[in-house]
Protein backbone atom coordinates (compact mmCIF):
# COMPACT_ATOMS: atom_id res chain seq x y z
CA UNK A 1 0.00 0.00 0.00
CA UNK A 2 3.23 2.15 0.46
CA UNK A 3 3.85 1.98 -3.16
CA UNK A 4 0.33 3.03 -4.43
CA UNK A 5 0.34 5.87 -2.00
CA UNK A 6 3.81 7.39 -3.29
CA UNK A 7 2.46 6.41 -6.45
CA UNK A 8 -0.89 8.33 -6.38
CA UNK A 9 1.36 11.05 -4.62
CA UNK A 10 3.85 11.11 -7.75
CA UNK A 11 0.79 11.76 -10.40
CA UNK A 12 1.01 15.39 -11.86
CA UNK A 13 -2.11 17.22 -10.48
CA UNK A 14 -2.91 14.62 -7.06
CA UNK A 15 -4.50 15.87 -4.37
CA UNK A 16 -5.15 15.00 -0.69
CA UNK A 17 -9.08 13.57 -1.11
CA UNK A 18 -7.86 11.91 -3.87
CA UNK A 19 -5.26 10.07 -2.76
CA UNK A 20 -7.59 8.83 0.07
CA UNK A 21 -10.29 7.52 -2.04
CA UNK A 22 -7.97 5.88 -4.58
CA UNK A 23 -6.46 3.87 -1.73
CA UNK A 24 -9.73 3.16 0.08
CA UNK A 25 -11.18 1.79 -3.20
CA UNK A 26 -7.22 -0.51 -3.54
CA UNK A 27 -7.72 -2.11 0.03
CA UNK A 28 -10.47 -4.54 -1.85
CA UNK A 29 -9.82 -7.56 -3.95
CA UNK A 30 -7.02 -7.03 -6.09
CA UNK A 31 -7.76 -3.76 -6.70
CA UNK A 32 -4.52 -2.78 -5.44
CA UNK A 33 -2.54 -4.95 -8.25
CA UNK A 34 -4.77 -3.06 -11.06
CA UNK A 35 -4.18 0.23 -9.92
CA UNK A 36 -0.83 -0.02 -9.75
CA UNK A 37 -0.97 -1.56 -13.10
CA UNK A 38 -2.80 0.99 -14.29
CA UNK A 39 -0.41 3.97 -13.20
CA UNK A 40 3.01 1.98 -14.16
CA UNK A 41 1.51 1.35 -17.46
CA UNK A 42 0.10 4.85 -18.00
CA UNK A 43 3.36 7.47 -16.51
CA UNK A 44 1.29 10.41 -17.80
CA UNK A 45 -2.35 9.84 -16.34
CA UNK A 46 -4.34 12.51 -14.80
CA UNK A 47 -6.16 12.22 -11.78
CA UNK A 48 -9.08 12.43 -13.91
CA UNK A 49 -7.84 9.28 -16.08
CA UNK A 50 -6.99 6.83 -13.03
CA UNK A 51 -10.32 7.98 -11.64
CA UNK A 52 -12.08 6.97 -14.86
CA UNK A 53 -10.39 4.13 -15.03
CA UNK A 54 -11.31 2.95 -11.55
CA UNK A 55 -15.00 3.87 -12.06
CA UNK A 56 -14.88 2.05 -15.19
CA UNK A 57 -14.05 -1.35 -12.89
CA UNK A 58 -17.15 -3.69 -13.48
CA UNK A 59 -17.26 -4.08 -9.97
CA UNK A 60 -16.81 -0.47 -8.94
CA UNK A 61 -20.67 0.36 -8.03
CA UNK A 62 -20.92 -2.89 -5.57
CA UNK A 63 -18.50 -1.15 -4.15
CA UNK A 64 -19.37 2.43 -4.27
CA UNK A 65 -21.22 3.32 -0.79
CA UNK A 66 -24.30 5.04 -1.00
CA UNK A 67 -26.71 7.01 1.02
CA UNK A 68 -29.98 5.46 1.86
CA UNK A 69 -32.68 8.40 1.19
CA UNK A 70 -35.79 8.01 3.28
Amino acid sequence: MQELTRMLNDVSDSYYDFVVAMLHYAKKSNHLDIMKKYIIDNPSATTSDIIGFVSDQPDFYEDAAYSKVG
